[in-house]
């Protein structure tokens, strides 16, 4: 069975949501236990209301909250018995496999280094998300933990991205972009001109160069790089725009009766399309680089998104992806130190 321990008093729908998306995840993820942390008599009274298999969840108390508004490392330290630092301290005591919460981004950020600790030679976890592209998804790193980075970290984040794509997404040798203003290496601020020739020279990766904005939504290539910054632009811009671009089509097929009609024939196909925008479906953004598996959720998940969260914790214990990328920083450390040596 795979363990995983979820923080049921995060997100602004918390606990109901978080409930919802565990108990429809049993479903669908046959080998999973779950083991839910918060209030443990609010989180009986809770689940009391639906069905499920007893003994595949487990609620273990944890009384105290970190909200939103609270310094997220001084919370960690302070708040002992909350359920993010009651959940990630199960995970580094062996006792589950993975650990998701939708609560306060930089809790868990700062809970996931402090607590859970970062494997050895990585300098900086960044967070990976997949959105979609014409042809399919991309996975993009670091799109919220490092707001500002180093050209090495940019390097690193290439390199467990990879792992990433090629192990949970099948694909064999992903292809590597560094988000940029143009295509021409001349391009660039600071850190991009000088994480570019650094990535071409790594052999370990199919590195293809600057990649713009607009050829990440053309799918052309798998793992798109940038500093947190411009990562979490590009990821807010992307859902902002197709919530909108939903509405908008929405809106009208209903304003009148012919288009009201043309959309009755169309819907199954629409539908479908519509889908694969729908970032729920992709569940959340592992941090990746830490000891074990720590993945954010949208705070705002109507509980969807905490189900598909849990088969992707199951699809990573899986393929065994933080050993992966453990075995790949150390071989890329011993690279470097023969060549330092030669």
């Amino acid at each position: 069975m795979i363990r995983i321990a979820i923080d049921a008093m995060g997100g602004d729908n918390a606990p109901e949501a978080i409930l919802k998306g565990a108990v429809a995840s049993l479903d669908l993820v046959k080998n999973t236990k779950l083991f839910l942390f918060g209030p443990e008599t609010l989180l009986r009274d809770k689940l009391a209301a639906m069905s499920y298999d007893k003994d595949r969840i487990e609620i273990i108390d944890a009384p105290d909250v970190i909200s939103l508004h609270e310094a997220p490392v001084l919370a960690i330290r302070r708040k002992k018995d909350s359920s993010i630092v009651r959940a990630l301290h199960f995970l580094k005591e062996g006792n589950a496999d993975a650990f998701l919460s939708a609560g306060s981004s930089g809790a868990v950020l700062a809970g996931g280094q402090l607590i859970v600790g970062r494997l050895k030679g990585v300098q900086r976890p960044p967070l990976g998300a997949l959105i979609p592209t014409r042809k399919g998804v991309c996975l993009l790193v670091d799109c919220g933990a490092n707001v500002d980075a180093k050209p090495d970290w940019l390097v690193q984040f290439a390199e467990m991205g990879s792992i990433y794509v090629k192990y949970m997404l099948g694909k064999e040798n992903p292809s590597v972009g560094l988000v940029n203003i143009g295509a021409e290496e001349e391009k660039g601020n600071a850190l991009v001109k000088e994480t570019m020739p650094i990535l071409k020279s790594q052999k370990s990766l199919n590195f293809i160069g600057s990649v713009e904005a607009r050829d990440i939504v053309e799918g052309n290539c798998d793992v798109v790089v940038a500093d947190a910054f411009v990562g979490n632009v590009v990821l807010k811009m992307y859902e902002g725009v197709g919530k909108m671009l939903l509405t908008e089509v929405v809106g009208a097929m209903k304003s009148t009766p012919v288009s009201l009609m043309g959309a009755a024939l169309c819907k199954p196909a629409l539908k479908k399309t519509l889908r694969k925008f729908d970032a729920k479906q992709y569940g959340g953004a592992p941090i990746l680089g830490l000891k074990g598996l720590v993945v954010k959720v949208h705070g705002n998940t109507d509980g969807r998104e905490i189900t598909h969260a849990i088969r992707q914790c199951a699809d990573f214990v899986n393929n065994n992806i933080v050993a992966k990328i453990a075995a790949q920083i150390e071989a890329e450390a011993e690279t470097e130190n023969k060549e330092e040596k030669v």
